[in-house]
């Protein structure tokens, strides 16, 4: 009668929508081996002070060709990503790690269609922001501009949502330069946040500095 009343106490937990890839999703701790950044020594401007990231946001972009870039975030913006051809994350492949480098946000239209422009060069030169030169990752074939990709990200802070609690639509581009140890990355990008009402955020423009990492290099 009891159970009845009052259920048996043994709740169904809400459905998991969110991908996992190799175990990391929100609210799972990331163990990184410091190796993958210590190895480039004073060249890299990559700096991380702790080898394990607690994950309390996850994002996803869906590409044109069907792929979906999985990203996975701290409250502080370090940003570990992954490439899947499954929106499960099945399978992921080209594993980076990103940190935050820079942020401004644009007064005007004036300072977003100057940020665009250095974004659409074969060579982003990084003097102001007190980063080097960084040839073009993507597009890398070409020395012709090339205008940024724009792609929107789906973000979500519980493993359960089935609406993300905001979109962000992103103008970007890769970059990259080869170090003695390896291979630095860099990002830049403008952000146009949307919340669940489609309310425009601030615009900001963002540079991360970022790593490949080899699968043995993380666990969750």
């Amino acid at each position: 009668m009891f159970k009845r009343l009052f259920g048996s106490g043994e709740k169904t937990p809400p459905a998991v929508t969110q991908a996992e890839v190799r175990n990391i999703t929100v609210g799972r701790t990331v163990s990184l081996d410091t190796l993958a950044w210590e190895r480039l020594g004073d060249e890299t401007h990559f700096s991380l002070d702790r080898d394990a990231l607690e994950i309390t946001a996850q994002g996803v972009v869906v590409l044109d060709g069907g792929q979906h870039v999985h990203r996975f975030y701290t409250d502080d913006h370090v940003m570990l990503q992954a490439m899947s051809d499954s929106a499960d994350g099945e399978g992921a492949y080209d594993f980076t790690l990103f940190t935050p480098w820079s942020s401004a946000y644009p007064p005007g239209q004036r300072e977003r269609r100057m940020w665009r422009d250095r974004l659409s060069a074969p060579v982003f030169d990084g003097a102001a922001e007190e980063l080097p030169a960084y040839p073009r990752f993507w597009f890398a074939e070409s020395d012709a501009l090339q205008p940024p990709v724009e792609l929107w990200e789906s973000l979500f802070d519980d493993r359960a949502a089935t609406a993300p609690y905001s979109r962000i639509f992103q103008t970007c581009m890769l970059y990259a330069r080869d170090l003695s140890g390896g291979r630095e990355l860099m990002m830049a990008l403008e952000m146009e946040p949307h919340d669940q009402d489609d309310i425009v955020g601030d615009v900001t423009h963002e540079i991360m500095i970022g790593i490949p990492l080899e699968m043995a290099e993380f666990r969750a």
